[in-house]
């Protein structure tokens, strides 16, 4: 709330300072805040009386936004990519995936291995179960084992994430 937005009859008033003014009507507080050049805007609505303070409420706002961008900026997203193999997958095809897993650990991605049983393969869940932890073994230098092996329906997956201390 800013100026003859705020609806309260008393204010206790902070100057642009930090000097408290004490307790003034919203008419005197905003004419004090013309006379500098600045607003009146409402810090503590909610108190009793409420709090307001003497500013510049287009600089404050142009402030707020420029600390928001930056907090934006250095935020990082973590996005999952998956890696399908196959139980019966053969040692080159193995070793594009476990690249790919690689590449994506790299990045800082979240790395999700499933393997998709097909016919009568999900009677040998221990074949799927022996490629999962051999792509967790080879990548265990860049990446640690956040879900084990588990099933779910005819497929079974195995999650990865980057270490910390890799950057």
């Amino acid at each position: 709330m800013v100026n003859d937005g705020i609806r309260a009859r008393e204010l206790r008033l902070i100057a642009q300072d930090g000097e408290q003014l004490g307790i003034k009507s919203t008419q005197d507080a905003i004419a004090l805040a013309e006379q500098a050049n600045m607003d009146v805007v409402l810090v503590s609505p909610n108190a009793k009386p409420p709090v307001a303070r003497i500013m510049d409420y287009g600089k404050y706002r142009f402030e707020l936004q420029k600390k928001q961008r930056d907090a934006r900026k250095k935020q990082k997203t973590i996005s999952l990519k998956e890696v399908r193999l196959s139980p019966t997958i053969e040692q080159n095809d193995f070793n594009t995936k476990l690249n790919n897993a690689r590449k994506f650990l790299g990045k800082g991605d979240k790395v999700k291995a499933s393997i998709r049983f097909k016919g009568r393969a999900i009677t040998h869940k221990e074949i799927g179960q022996r490629v999962l932890e051999r792509l967790a073994k080879e990548t265990e230098d860049i990446a640690k084992v956040t879900a084990r092996p588990k099933m779910d329906g005819r497929s079974m997956f195995l999650m990865l994430e980057p270490l910390k201390d890799q950057k």
